[in-house]
């Protein structure tokens, strides 16, 4: 196994993301590795169309206000998961583009993230596991997650 210095664990803030965060961890304590964090807010913010027929709806969001829930979320996560002492990081936009460009601008050698293994129409709507193993700028480490539905 590669000896990893930056380890970038990858969550969406759901209780699934327990085991993802325990791996990232249990990793960074045996390589000596630095932790971070790292929740994707995918909140695409309504385009503004004039086609004079139509107004776009005001869904109420506010992307400072999501930015501001995650980070509180992220932290409360990563003391329950016993990862406080690790750097945490939200970002804006596309997850499985992200993720990636994160792990490239800050020299990370090992990405950590959750896979659901799901099959049929949920695998043809879009992996963000999957983009990110063909797209990332390191190893890609995809802890697989049970489904509770």
């Amino acid at each position: 196994m590669s000896q990893y210095s930056r380890i970038l664990v990858c969550i969406d803030t759901t209780p699934g993301s327990t085991p993802v965060i325990a791996r990232g961890r249990a990793l960074a304590e045996v390589c000596g590795a630095q932790l971070t964090l790292l929740h994707v807010v995918e909140y695409q913010p309504p385009l503004e169309l004039d086609y004079g027929m139509i107004g776009v709806p005001d869904w109420g969001l506010n992307e400072d206000e999501l930015v501001r829930a995650a980070e509180e979320r992220l932290a409360a996560i990563a003391t329950e998961s016993g990862a406080a002492d690790a750097l945490r990081l939200v970002r804006v936009g596309l997850a499985k583009h992200e993720i990636p460009q994160y792990a490239e601008e800050t020299g990370t050698d090992l990405i950590v993230l959750g896979s659901h293994g799901r099959r049929g129409i949920g695998r043809l709507l879009g992996s963000t596991a999957d983009s990110v193993l063909h797209h990332a700028p390191c190893d890609v480490l995809a802890v697989r997650i049970k489904n509770t539905d």
